[in-house]
């Protein structure tokens, strides 16, 4: 089983914080509540914290009311932001969020 994973448009991750004495996969459905998992501690490691925060950055996708790329665009930037002060020195984290921005800036308009 994989620590962080997407499941029917969820994003799911192992609570890492009460292994091993228990086994829990919790869910998300929303930028704010990744950012909040990945400050508590919820998902450990610089891959898996990138790679929950690139998942989390889809969230965001999905939360934006926008009508336009351009809004679209600004709703992920401030995301993005969220997501990225949750866990300020993670390397891995920053990398994939910008990462995924690069991708979405390219997008035509």
């Amino acid at each position: 089983m994989r620590t962080v994973f997407w499941e029917n448009n969820e994003l799911k991750m192992i609570d890492q914080r009460i292994l091993p004495a228990r086994f829990e996969v919790l869910s998300y459905r929303g930028h704010k509540e990744v950012a909040h998992a990945i400050t508590d501690m919820v998902v450990r490691g610089a891959p898996a914290i990138g790679a929950a925060a690139a998942f989390g950055l889809a969230l965001a996708g999905y939360e934006s009311a926008s009508t336009s790329t351009d809004g679209l665009i600004a709703d992920l930037k401030a995301s993005a932001a969220v997501l990225k002060a949750s866990r300020p020195t993670a390397v891995n984290l920053a990398w994939a969020v910008d990462r995924l921005m690069r991708v979405a800036e390219k997008t035509e308009r």
